[in-house]
């Protein structure tokens, strides 16, 4: 994988690369119609496009839309075709562009609302629609396996009725095959070519692939181009008519072939800006070969995140939380041994059936294969193989057989071998690395099997490590992020700047985020925390003090993250914490989970939240945020402001222009209230009223259905927001693909508080990194920071100007960030 890019992507005149983005949810709650109300507001904060939540028929009453149900049709739920037309001529009035969410990957496997589906368990596999589905039709005795019972058939006989066409159970509605409609039930079942079955069974017993381990989305064949033609025209449609200009790619990892469809989709959209939800790993580079203008941004978030975050302060901040909870160093004491021990148990329960398919298909290929090296090879070895490799992978998927060895690599095959007892059947391992790399052969099923690994290895990486040991790991929840590294989440400045340097170069366009509706917090509320690794022993003596007057904790591990919790959310409805704890500990799958839970522990979390981190011991960890708060600000201020003007295109989340202070979804997937004019220019005084129309501002700690944002435009992050974004637009060959950055190195006793930088000689982004060390220390003492030539007006304190060696205490003086444009002789 070579950082090099082999050239720019291009893109239509009439499409150009947006300069910011704003992602806006789009739910029944928050329509079409609603973010065309918004859009004044939206255009007047500078950014150039707004960013749609995916907008085809889903699920109905679906709150997020990735649930697709009918590609052919744009929601009703959100105002229908005529609806988006509408938001897309209001938008366009106002300048704005439209980029939208595109889910190629998986739809709902809801057949009373996905009429393709419908079709396949009515037809069975000679249904025109069964190309559309990743369904093994050779298991499962040629049935589709439907885990929707809430029990063994044997036992729920009673609540399946036939019903003229359509076979019951409860809510759910499935066709009857022809001339089945009389047959007495049991015989009935047998008849169709689906089998409705116990929920548990899906773990090892499904024969269709799905979202990572979500039984209700089926995955989708889009290799296919009839598929992909059908799935996509109507985006294609939009896309040709002006009405959508941009596409984000949802789980391009759940794809046979991510490279060959993007490919497929650059041709198709002409070559419009498309970014990947790709999860770049540490290291991890972008396939310079995908004709993409780059990713959605988590690997920007972890970089500006570990810029916050102390080195020296985080080792000891580990400490104290070890000495503390003393988790099992693979149960949250140590990152990659709670990351290996997760993966097991992910590959071996939520993933089981994803394995026994892998395997079948590895078993296949070797007993008919022309080399004699991999023949006569177990199933039972062949399994283990497969799962020790596997559980080694660093990465979320290879894509080409040419950059296997890079993923699945001989150091891990090595280590693979020592699980087998016997030195002869560890050879399997070597079959099996030999297969996923292409040496024994190329046709439709070598070719499969290298897909199929694929798929499995990115459902297991989300699986196990977003979804498990993030909840198991808690020293710093601010570093259990989206794309980040827990082990090693903070960063040089160097590193930062390198990478930056690189993004320019490889990646102009790429997308950059700090807040999504997948982050498990808010950027603020990570800034927050930041500033714990500045100040560990001071937490863990709060940590102490709390311990002793609360409630006590079911478990240290979970008090850890509790305590974490309210210090980053600060004041909140305890309702929005306790449910967030109550996803920590299912999620975290140590003591309760999602499906085996356990009534009596998730009791005592709920009576620990409410009389601990939610009762009068919580008010001692409010008064730490309070101390610390000028540095919780430098840290907020500083992500914004390094966010919006670092190389690649800002994505801005819903409300976050102000302070947005969330939790993992579905905190982070509330309404959010939006002005009907910018206060400043609005003329019909109403600049509180919701654009969503409920009229409600929301209260200063949040409600169950609203951010807790009023719509005011008059915060310190309002404002870095609003200069930055209008200086994007205001010299917009700064920040485009021909500009350039350039480091600004602070000198003097301070200088590794200031970090800064340069685009293309006309912008100059200063911020305070790490304040409350540079508080302790004494402060700046003289460092100084050499502006390129010329005169520097500050854009966030109108007649300011600097030139030469600025001092950094001058620079800072009001606000702990600074924001500077060239002016005058350029």
């Amino acid at each position: 994988m070579t950082p090099e890019r082999p050239g720019p992507v291009p893109s239509p005149a009439a499409s150009p690369v947006p300069s910011a983005t704003y992602r806006l949810q789009l739910q029944p709650d928050f329509r079409f119609e609603a973010a065309a109300a918004a859009v004044p507001y939206l255009a007047s904060l500078g950014v150039s496009h707004l960013h749609l939540s995916p907008v085809l028929e889903a699920v109905p009453g679906s709150r997020h839309g990735y649930d697709v149900v009918d590609h052919a049709r744009v929601r009703a739920e959100l105002g229908g075709e005529e609806g988006l037309r509408a938001l897309a001529r209001t938008a366009r009035e106002h300048g704005l562009g439209l980029v939208v969410d595109i889910v190629p990957n998986h739809m709902a496997m809801s057949p009373r609302h996905n009429r393709a589906l419908w079709e396949v368990l009515r037809e069975g596999p000679e249904s025109p629609y069964a190309r559309w589905f990743d369904i093994d039709w050779r298991a499962g005795g040629g049935q589709v396996l439907l885990p929707v019972l809430g029990a063994p058939v044997g036992e729920v006989l009673d609540d399946l009725r036939a019903d003229g066409g359509v076979l019951r159970y409860h809510e759910h509605a499935f066709p009857l095959r022809d001339g089945t409609a009389d047959l007495p039930l049991p015989q009935l079942l047998d008849a169709q070519w689906y089998r409705p079955v116990w929920w548990r069974l899906a773990r090892t017993e499904l024969n269709y692939r799905r979202f990572f381990s979500i039984s209700e989305l089926i995955g989708l064949r889009v290799e296919d181009p009839e598929v992909f033609e059908a799935t996509h025209a109507m985006v294609l449609r939009l896309l040709r008519e002006g009405v959508v200009d941009g596409l984000r790619v949802d789980h391009p990892d759940g794809l046979a072939d991510p490279g060959a469809y993007l490919a497929r989709l650059h041709e198709a959209t002409g070559g419009r800006w498309t970014v990947v939800e790709k999860i770049l790993a540490d290291g991890e580079r972008l396939p310079d070969a995908w004709p993409v203008a780059g990713t959605t941004g988590y690997d920007a978030l972890r970089h500006v995140d570990g810029l916050f975050t102390d080195p020296a302060g985080y080792g000891e901040l580990l400490g104290r939380y070890r000495a503390f909870a003393a988790p099992q160093p693979d149960r949250g004491g140590d990152w990659a041994a709670t990351v290996r021990r997760a993966a097991y148990r992910v590959l071996t329960h939520e993933l089981a059936t994803e394995l026994d398919r892998l395997t079948r298909l590895a078993h296949r290929l070797c007993a008919a294969s022309p080399q004699p090296a991999p023949r006569d090879r177990a199933p039972w070895a062949l399994g283990t193989a497969l799962r020790e490799l596997l559980v080694r992978l660093e990465v979320y998927r290879p894509y080409t057989a040419a950059d296997a060895g890079e993923v699945v690599t001989g150091e891990a095959a090595a280590e693979a071998r020592l699980a087998f007892a016997v030195p002869e059947e560890a050879g399997a391992v070597d079959v099996v690395r030999d297969l996923v790399l292409g040496r024994y052969g190329d046709g439709p099923d070598h070719e499969e099997f290298r897909a199929r690994f694929a798929q499995t290895a990115s459902a297991l990486r989300a699986k196990s490590v977003e979804d498990t040991a993030f909840y198991r790991y808690v020293p710093l929840l601010s570093a259990t992020e989206v794309g980040g590294n827990p082990g090693g989440p903070a960063l040089d400045p160097e590193v930062f700047h390198a990478y930056c340097a690189r993004v320019q170069r490889d990646w102009p366009a790429t997308g950059t985020v700090v807040s999504t509706h997948d982050t498990k917090r808010s950027a603020d509320v990570r800034a927050a925390l930041a500033v714990l690794t500045e100040c560990p022993a001071r937490w863990a003596n709060v940590l102490t003090e709390v311990a002793r007057a609360g409630e006590g904790a079911p478990d240290p591990q979970l008090a850890w993250a509790a305590w974490q919790t309210v210090f980053g959310l600060g004041p909140a409805d305890g309702g929005r914490i306790r449910d967030a704890l109550l996803k920590h500990v299912r999620e975290a799958g140590l003591h309760t989970g999602w499906t085996e839970r356990v009534a009596s522990y998730e009791e005592a979390v709920e009576a620990f939240v409410a009389a601990g981190p939610c009762g009068a011991p919580g008010e001692r960890v409010a008064e730490l945020r309070k101390a610390v708060e000028p540095h919780v600000r430098a840290n907020v201020l500083g992500t914004a402001l390094v966010h919006l003007t670092m190389p690649g295109v800002p994505d801005l989340y819903q409300g976050t222009e102000r302070e947005y202070l969330a939790l993992v979804d579905p905190d982070n997937r509330r309404p959010v209230g939006f002005p009907t004019a910018h206060p400043a220019t609005g003329s019909d005084g109403e600049s509180k009223e919701r654009a969503d129309g409920t009229g409600d501002p929301g209260s200063a700690g949040g409600t169950d259905d609203t951010d807790g944002t009023d719509g005011t435009d008059d915060t310190d992050k309002t404002v870095v927001t609003r200069a930055a974004l209008a200086l994007r637009a205001r010299r917009p060959g700064a920040f485009g693909g021909a500009a350039t950055y350039e480091p600004v190195r602070a000198e003097g006793p301070a200088a590794a508080h200031c970090v800064a930088f340069a685009r293309s000689g006309g912008v100059v982004t200063a911020v305070t990194r790490l304040s409350l060390r540079l508080a302790q220390e004494g402060g700046w003492r003289g460092t100084t920071l050499p502006l390129p030539p010329g005169r520097w007006a500050d854009t966030l304190a109108p007649g300011r100007e600097f030139t030469g060696h600025a001092h950094v205490e001058e620079l800072f003086a009001d606000t702990p960030v600074a924001l500077l444009e060239r002016v005058g002789d350029e």
